[in-house]
């Protein structure tokens, strides 16, 4: 009994402490990660006018970041084919759980909570059959591996949910293995495609692109507010084709793939490296790094504008209008009103993604 009174009591002293929120983190608006004038890397909060809230040294190259909705935690991960992922206590600024893809596994660099924040799904690579996994951890005991499913495909990417059950996956059809570094094992026979899937791995909706373009890996994604998905694609052909690298879906309907003239087509190098929809969702930027642009296209696919800034690839939406774009020189930049204007400079290599916290 008096085991029993004590468990209540604490159980209630911890019910009743203050769950606390980003505010407590220094409020960032931004997760990223970059690499350090001495080589190392690290993942940074960053403040709206790009100030480092915080700062967490990395073992390796990071890539992506995601946010927990509520609690001041954050999850980095290793670029692909990566096998860390992890989990960051924010407000305290320390790693508080290593996660190690399962053994015949590796992380693909992105991952999303679910669940009200309960539950992190992480992209994954089987190496052994090449099929691709979306691995679950629950946070409330402790990131313990509690399942996978399938992605829906092969080489799964970034990953997003719609909804309160629906998740959507970039299956960019491209295999790797980690013996072979970052080389593709299979770009003659790549099938990527945009896969809709319920929160317990049912596939709802699978689409691909057309034939002749089975070589464009469908890479990155954006939700605007009803429900539009933008996603990137990286053309694993000949970069002189001036082939699309923006396409919009929304469920039951058919791709819209976005167009620009030859000139554009040609300059972005077959390579778009992040994708973001702004808060009024009537506006998609994409980013290449390896052609120094941000394109930006309204909902129809249409290009509207062209900034031109050399290593720009990481974007994210404002909250007041726009977007933020930081780049691989340590530029992070506004972007409204079809202006590039500089916010603030850093001794840092920005990598490829800026994640903003809701």
């Amino acid at each position: 009994m008096q085991n029993r009174r004590r468990f209540l009591t604490t159980a209630l002293a911890a019910s009743a402490l203050p769950k606390l929120g980003w505010a407590d983190a220094g409020t960032p608006a931004y997760l990223a990660a970059a690499r350090e004038p001495d080589g190392t890397f690290a993942l940074f909060g960053l403040s709206r006018t790009a100030t480092p809230v915080f700062r967490i040294p990395l073992p390796g190259r990071g890539h992506a970041a995601a946010a927990h909705p509520h609690a001041p935690e954050a999850v980095a991960f290793a670029r692909r084919p990566g096998h860390f992922a992890l989990i960051i206590d924010c407000n305290q600024g320390q790693i508080i759980h290593r996660l190690s893809a399962p053994e015949g596994h590796h992380f693909y660099g992105h991952g999303v909570y679910i669940a009200d924040g309960d539950i992190l799904c992480t992209t994954e690579n089987d190496i052994g059959t090449g099929a691709g996994r979306i691995g679950l951890w629950s946070r409330t005991d402790g990131y313990r591996r509690i399942g996978e499913f399938s992605s829906g495909g092969i080489g799964p990417h970034d990953i997003l949910q719609l909804g309160d059950d629906v998740l959507a996956v970039a299956n960019g059809g491209i295999r790797t293995h980690p013996a072979h570094g970052r080389e593709k094992l299979n770009l003659d026979t790549m099938r990527p495609n945009l896969s809709y899937l319920t929160n317990s791995g049912a596939i709802l909706e699978r689409v691909e692109l057309a034939p002749e373009l089975y070589q464009n890996s469908i890479r990155h994604l954006a939700a605007a507010p009803d429900g539009t998905l933008a996603f990137a694609m990286q053309w694993q052909g000949d970069v002189a084709d001036p082939v699309p690298l923006l396409g919009l879906h929304r469920r039951g309907e058919q791709v819209i793939l976005a167009h620009a003239d030859l000139v554009e087509s040609i300059a972005m190098q077959g390579y778009a490296g992040s994708i973001a929809i702004d808060g009024s969702g009537t506006r998609i930027a994409l980013t290449s790094p390896r052609g120094g642009r941000v394109q930006i296209y309204d909902r129809s696919g249409n290009l509207r504008s062209v900034q031109r800034r050399a290593d720009a690839c990481g974007v994210a939406l404002r909250i007041d209008a726009g977007f933020t774009v930081t780049d691989g020189l340590g530029g992070t930049w506004s972007l409204t009103n079809e202006r590039l204007e500089p916010v603030r400079r850093a001794d840092l290599a920005w990598d490829n993604h800026l994640i903003a916290i809701s």
